[in-house]
């Protein structure tokens, strides 16, 4: 496994994260713990997971499964950089949600009790909160940090005037402010080249794509197809995109074909290959599926895969080669 830094922050991950939303409702308790156990074995040690996953409100059943894991001891919580989100709703009363200076004393402490442990490496506010002003939040974070409870901060779904905006308040308050950010990012959704990557690049924060295969389109799906197996990617708006994309899909898997590589491990490695992505999140239902993701960290592209990624699935924008605002304009 290779490491790098989490943004401009000392702590080292591994460039692969472990995602866990689907410990619980795809994946029994059992498995998770497997799944957990052989990422430690391949050296991954960046686990990601969110009070609100389980999708059953208020009970954390996912952070509650990581809990029980890390409780059968081995060194497994001390081997494990472990971030965990809030902002979703975890009850039906006022204050249960999003990023008040009490909800997130609330939400730290809870998701502590079931993940069984003193400390949260990395805390990451899951959405912006227009409502709450950046003083009260960054307040509010200082003192989880100031009683040891949280090491880094981190966000999900901003926009880049969001990552400047929360950058700036913390210089306000000489505080250390964000080191990552959580993106959907792939090929086939690439808006965050025009600000997100930019800003993030700017300020010194990790950038970690979420959903790098884009629900399943960019994981070899009209292979799957036709070898008869079954995939998320073949109903509801996935089936949309597939129709939408068939053309490029299928240049995009035989391009894999010719390199010998998988449809998944290419776009898993196109991500690796761009500047301020710390590291993907994976979200692996069984052990099988995560021993495969780790080919994706060896895979050397050369410029010329790279050009014709870049002709199958452009940058945005009308000159989506350029940084914005040249994107879109002059």
């Amino acid at each position: 496994m290779e490491y790098t830094q989490l943004g401009r922050s000392g702590l080292s991950v591994s460039r692969l994260v472990l995602g866990t939303m689907n410990f619980g409702p795809e994946t029994s308790e059992e498995d998770s713990h497997a799944i957990m156990d052989r990422a430690h074995e391949h050296g991954i040690n960046f686990f990601d997971t969110a009070n609100v996953y389980g999708w059953q409100q208020g009970e954390g059943i996912t952070e509650h499964i990581i809990g029980r894991w890390f409780a059968k001891g081995g060194g497994r919580r001390e081997k494990t950089v472990l971030a965990t989100k809030l902002y979703g709703s975890m009850g039906d009363w006022p204050n249960e949600n999003r990023l008040s200076a009490l909800n997130i004393r609330r939400a730290a402490d809870e998701s502590l009790r079931r993940l069984q442990t003193d400390y949260l490496d990395l805390y990451q506010m899951h959405h912006v909160d227009r409502n709450t002003p950046w003083d009260e939040i960054w307040e509010a974070f200082s003192v989880l940090r100031q009683q040891g409870k949280v090491l880094y901060f981190g966000s999900s779904n901003f926009a880049g005037w969001h990552l400047a905006q929360a950058q700036e308040a913390a210089r306000d308050r000489h505080f250390l402010g964000l080191v990552s950010e959580q993106s959907i990012y792939n090929l086939m959704t690439r808006w965050v080249e025009l600000e997100v990557l930019p800003s993030a690049r700017h300020y010194g924060i990790g950038v970690i794509p979420w959903s790098p295969l884009h629900g399943g389109l960019l994981g070899g799906v009209l292979r799957k197809q036709r070898e008869g197996g079954a995939s998320r990617s073949t109903s509801g708006r996935s089936a949309d995109a597939l129709d939408k994309h068939r053309d490029r899909i299928e240049d995009y898997e035989k391009l894999s074909s010719d390199l010998g590589a998988d449809p998944a491990d290419l776009g898993i490695a196109w991500l690796l290959h761009q500047e301020g992505v710390t590291a993907p999140i994976i979200g692996p239902r069984t052990v099988d599926q995560l021993d495969g993701s780790l080919r994706a960290v060896d895979l050397k592209l050369d410029d010329d895969t790279l050009a014709r990624l870049d002709e199958l699935f452009p940058a945005p924008g009308p000159n989506g080669s350029k940084p914005a605002p040249e994107a879109y304009a002059w």
